[in-house]
């Protein structure tokens, strides 16, 4: 809806149970197949002639906190299976996009994706994307490739470079065969460049860090001073909306949604505490609300609350202490709709009732910002 691009969804295949129970429940005349992709033939696929595939392939054999088995995890079957029956298919699709995390972009499976593109005469672009360049307050960094099957071509120029922006398009050249973009200031990087780099050094609490000029930096969470740096740029950039406009006015049993105190005196100084009035939250992921460190961001509800003085002298204090000090910011977990909304899932989406809160933070972990997914099918079928 987004787009505006009409188009209708001739199959949605998932073996979710849950995330099937709930797709079924917002798009119920969408013919859902609870089945593996392994599982569907050639002829199958041909049946439905779809002129666009989306698909975002497990992403646990490319994650950077895995194995990383890559082709050889068996959970990547069900993509290898596409790259297999894509060059056979009777008609091939126009429009391709997939998703995957970072970390795919050197992979093992990538270079067959490519590989398989080039064969069917694909123009295609890669992206790694977080809906921040959206203006949008959570960071989610995610791979995405779009492609296009030739001679059409895309709306703008096409690079070996996996791009970090949206690209600008522009109008075609006059004879209309040459699209053009403004890549200028565009923040690109290739496979190779876009490995991971080694561990920073931690900083303790009261390191010195430069960030236009010297000063003091009170660092309450185990962060290199990098990362503290970035966060403070983040909640400086204006062209961020702040975390209150996707918040709830009004949450119910708000009870259920405060950290516990064991997780409080466990977690403190690994947490990613927010206020409303920040510019940033960090991803969240299907381990929310169950688990603290890197799981995602936490609010502070207590605005008249500094957090400097919750963590004043923390070292030093007795359990009981550092707990009432803690409990002055009113930390609580973002709710699985506030969650939806920074994900830019509709008003009108909505979790079955008998959906748990742990299920609602799973199927949102596995989940895709809608705003950034919409403007790569606009940027790719423009």
């Amino acid at each position: 809806i987004e787009t505006c691009i009409p188009a209708e969804v001739v199959a949605a295949i998932d073996v979710n149970t849950t995330a099937n129970d709930v797709y079924k429940y917002n798009f119920r005349d969408t013919p859902l197949w609870p089945k593996t992709i392994e599982g569907i033939t050639l002829e199958e696929f041909d049946t439905l002639a779809f002129d666009m595939i989306l698909m975002s392939p497990p992403c646990q054999p490319f994650t950077r906190i895995g194995l990383q088995g890559d082709v050889l995890d068996p959970r990547t079957k069900s993509f290898l299976h596409i790259l297999d029956f894509l060059p056979r298919l009777l008609k091939l699709p126009k429009y391709i996009l997939i998703e995957n995390v970072k970390g795919f972009e050197t992979s093992s499976a990538r270079d067959v994706l490519i590989k398989t593109l080039e064969r069917c005469a694909y123009t295609y672009q890669e992206f790694l994307l977080s809906p921040t360049c959206l203006g949008i307050p959570n960071s989610r960094l995610r791979y995405f490739l779009i492609a296009k099957l030739q001679p059409e071509p895309f709306c703008f120029q096409t690079t070996n470079q996996i791009l970090e922006k949206f690209p600008n398009p522009h109008c075609l050249d006059t004879d209309g065969s040459k699209p053009i973009a403004d890549f200028q200031e565009q923040p690109s990087l290739t496979a190779s460049e876009a490995k991971p780099k080694g561990p920073s050094n931690l900083t303790g609490r009261g390191g010195r860090q430069h960030h236009g000029k010297e000063k003091e930096a009170v660092i309450f969470k185990l962060e290199t001073a990098g990362e503290v740096v970035k966060k403070q740029e983040q909640d400086n950039d204006l062209c961020v909306q702040m975390l209150k406009d996707f918040l709830e006015e009004d949450v119910q049993d708000l009870s259920q949604y405060l950290l516990p105190p064991k997780s409080l005196l466990r977690y403190s100084l690994v947490m990613d505490i927010v206020k409303p009035t920040c510019r940033r939250s960090t991803c969240f992921t299907k381990g929310y609300g169950h688990y603290i460190e890197g799981t995602g961001s936490v609010l502070q509800t207590a605005l008249e609350v500094e957090v400097e003085t919750a963590f004043k002298s923390f070292e030093s204090l007795s359990e009981e202490e550092k707990l009432r000090q803690l409990s002055t910011l009113k930390l609580r977990y973002f709710t699985p709709r506030e969650i939806a909304n920074l994900q830019g899932f509709p008003s009108e989406f909505k979790f079955l009732e008998k959906i748990t809160r742990k299920q609602c933070y799973r199927l949102l972990g596995n989940s895709l910002n809608v705003h950034v997914v919409a403007k790569l099918i606009t940027l790719m079928c423009g």
